[in-house]
């Protein structure tokens, strides 16, 4: 069995418009892909947005350079994961197809395989 990460990506202010009726429906295609992925789901979060991060950056003589927010612009940031452990990314991508993300136009969904070094 393989690991795969799942990165959910989408739109903060987008987010953060969705109406209480709009999270139910969307915490609910959640909970379908739980229940469909079972205990192959080895861990999973949503995130804060992304303007809660903190960046780290070496700078070229080696400092360490602490900043608020991604260090990329862009409009879609990391909104949560998924870690899963399937046989290979036929089974991750039809598991990945019930995530709800992918009804709406400023999200996105990437998947990849975990490198195991041992």
């Amino acid at each position: 069995m393989a690991k795969y990460m799942i990165l959910i990506y989408g739109d903060a202010q987008q987010w953060d418009a969705m109406t209480a009726e709009q999270w139910k429906a969307h915490d609910a295609g959640h909970a379908a892909f739980w229940a469909e992925a079972g205990s192959r789901v080895l861990d999973g979060r949503q995130l804060e947005n992304a303007p809660t991060a903190t960046s780290l950056r070496a700078d070229a003589v080696g400092q360490i350079h602490t900043t608020d927010g991604p260090f990329l612009e862009t409009k879609e940031g990391l909104g949560g994961y998924y870690l899963l452990e399937a046989a290979d990314l036929d089974e991750v991508l039809a598991l990945a197809r019930l995530l709800p993300e992918l009804n709406y136009t400023h999200s996105g969904i990437e998947i990849r395989p975990v490198v195991d070094r041992g």
